[in-house]
């Protein structure tokens, strides 16, 4: 090497150093991911508890807007020395954190995780990663300029007997799929009697209202948050999304071409959400995937009923069962001639989080990638831009 090239050559070793410290630390197969976690309410401290099953991690901060949560998550889940947060961004500051995990409202999923991976951390992200439509391209386009793994929280994507049924029906057992009809009912009247208590002296309202337009505190919009279009999309985005996700990968196709949406408010007036609604979306492939979802019961439950020119399959977070088509017609709602049966008792968000601790050391694309997150977010925006203006949308 001449001499002269030295100068050149430290310049270029320093420029590589810096690039790489942007992207965190250089994770082995037996190191620990080193986390932070953002958003620490019920969905963010079950993260957590899931996180903590997975092993070879560590809980080294917490962020919530409200202190009593992230005080509560620390001694559940954070290691002893963890520290605590009202602003995420001082986390995104620390070099000594890998990966952050986002459990906030649906409002603030796209600027945390440009913010994050930005800042060089790797991001699981609660589902529906996207608030709108509009978020969508900007949030790819972030992700993959900055290399970093992002998983979304679509955690059927890593249950061991949802990837053997999507195989079942790619292997032709129930021949040409037409419809996939998906439900999810729930009962959310006794919550409606209880007004939720927070101490005020320990909340920051202002930084939860984050973009929403400005408002006196109300503690049904903050504990409650998914039921207001400000903070979350209702049973659209957060229900809704999880099937159609798993309609997607079956169909391998994951854009609809037009989709029409009612609902209303039967029962839950106060909330601005509908608790009663139905929507169709129209894929290419003469595919027609529906949601019908009501927040007034619980019987049934939530899950697929998958139909095709052979056989149907019933899929849901338990199993799944093939049924053949019957030699007669029959209004027998249980189908009794199940040709195959598998059940399930894990929780797909265990495997699905070990998926992105291996991915953030090995690099390798997650199961449920940002492309596949916004995917799926956008099926159930199209579904509520119907529903809340002329019941129908076309693409």
């Amino acid at each position: 090497m001449n001499s002269s090239d030295a100068p050149h050559r430290r310049q270029f070793v320093r420029a590589a150093l810096a690039t790489a410290a942007s992207y965190g630390r250089i994770l082995g197969a037996n190191d620990r991911v080193r986390i932070g976690a953002i958003g620490t309410g019920g969905r963010g401290q079950y993260l957590l508890s899931q996180l903590k099953l997975a092993e070879q991690n560590d809980i080294v901060a917490c962020c919530d807007v409200y202190e009593p949560r992230r005080l509560e998550a620390k001694s559940k889940y954070a290691t002893g020395d963890a520290l605590l947060y009202l602003d995420y961004r001082e986390i995104l500051d620390r070099k000594d954190i890998d990966a952050v995990v986002i459990g906030t409202p649906d409002h603030w999923h796209v600027p945390i995780t440009i913010a994050s991976v930005r800042a060089g951390k790797d991001v699981y992200c609660e589902k529906p990663v996207t608030h709108s439509i509009e978020e969508g391209a900007g949030l790819i386009a972030a992700v993959r300029d900055s290399k970093r793994v992002v998983q979304i929280g679509l955690q059927q994507r890593s249950w061991e007997h949802f990837a053997q049924a999507r195989q079942e029906i790619l292997a032709g057992r129930l021949g040409q799929v037409t419809m996939i009809r998906t439900y999810w009912f729930q009962n959310h009247i006794p919550s409606m009697g209880r007004v939720p208590s927070f101490d005020m002296s320990k909340l920051d309202w202002k930084r939860f209202l984050g973009s929403a337009s400005d408002r006196p505190f109300d503690p049904d919009q903050f504990g409650n948050w998914r039921w207001y279009w400000d903070f979350g999309g209702g049973a659209m985005t957060d229900l809704f999304v999880h099937w159609v996700d798993v309609a997607h990968w079956i169909m391998g196709a994951d854009t609809p071409t037009r989709a029409t949406a009612t609902g209303l408010k039967a029962v839950l007036v106060q909330r601005q959400t509908p608790d009663t609604m139905s929507a169709a979306l129209a894929y290419p492939g003469n595919v027609v995937v529906e949601f019908d979802s009501a927040l007034l019961g619980y019987i049934e439950g939530g899950g697929l009923m998958i139909r095709g020119t052979k056989a149907a399959m019933r899929l849901w977070r338990g199993g799944f069962a093939v049924y053949a088509e019957l030699g007669r017609y029959s209004e027998n709602p249980e189908p009794s001639n199940a040709i195959l049966e598998v059940k399930s008792k894990q929780d797909g968000t265990l495997p699905h989080m070990k998926n992105f601790l291996d991915c953030v050391r090995t690099r390798a694309t997650p199961n449920a990638s940002v492309e596949i997150g916004v995917s799926a977010a956008r099926a159930g925006h199209v579904a509520n831009i119907a529903m809340r203006g002329s019941g129908v949308w076309m693409a």
